[in-house]
């Protein structure tokens, strides 16, 4: 038996619509991220960018479980003392909630650059419209999937 390797020539990509209303947001990021690196593919290539373009609406209605609502997140401006942080509820009500499920995705990801260039066929849209009606994606019903993968009491 010989081990099958994918080539350029032989990936297909695809256009993915993700609705994040009601989703939670950690298994979001993991099927995001499952679905960016091509994973869910039987030609799966760790080292070639195998996986789909993935558009997500209603990043603004994500649900976020416990008390990680009023966790901090912080960065640093460059600046001495330049420390700053905002809690994931006030960037989920802000200006940018988007930048909460880019980064959610980003962190399932290996830190290398064919994930940073996985990262690049990610969309993320706060309301439900998005602008990419010209590439006909087909609707991935996350929700269904959760509710498969979770345990009822």
């Amino acid at each position: 038996m010989k081990t099958y390797t994918a080539t350029p020539a032989e990936i297909e990509k695809k256009w993915v619509l993700i609705d994040a209303e009601g989703v939670v947001l950690g298994r979001l990021a993991s099927i995001i991220a499952m679905r960016l690196r091509g994973k869910h593919k039987a030609t799966y290539t760790p080292h070639m960018d195998m996986g789909d373009n993935v558009i997500v609406i209603n990043a603004e209605k994500v649900q976020v479980t416990g008390n990680k609502r009023d966790k901090p997140n912080y960065w640093h401006t460059g600046y001495p003392g330049g420390i700053k942080s905002r809690t994931t509820g006030e960037i989920l009500e802000g200006d940018h909630p988007e930048r909460v499920v880019m980064q959610a995705v980003k962190r399932m990801l290996p830190g290398n650059r064919l994930s940073r260039r996985q990262m690049t066929h990610l969309r993320v849209f706060a309301g439900p419209e998005h602008g990419m009606e010209a590439q006909q994606p087909e609707m991935l019903d996350v929700k269904s999937m959760n509710a498969k993968n979770t345990r009822t009491a």
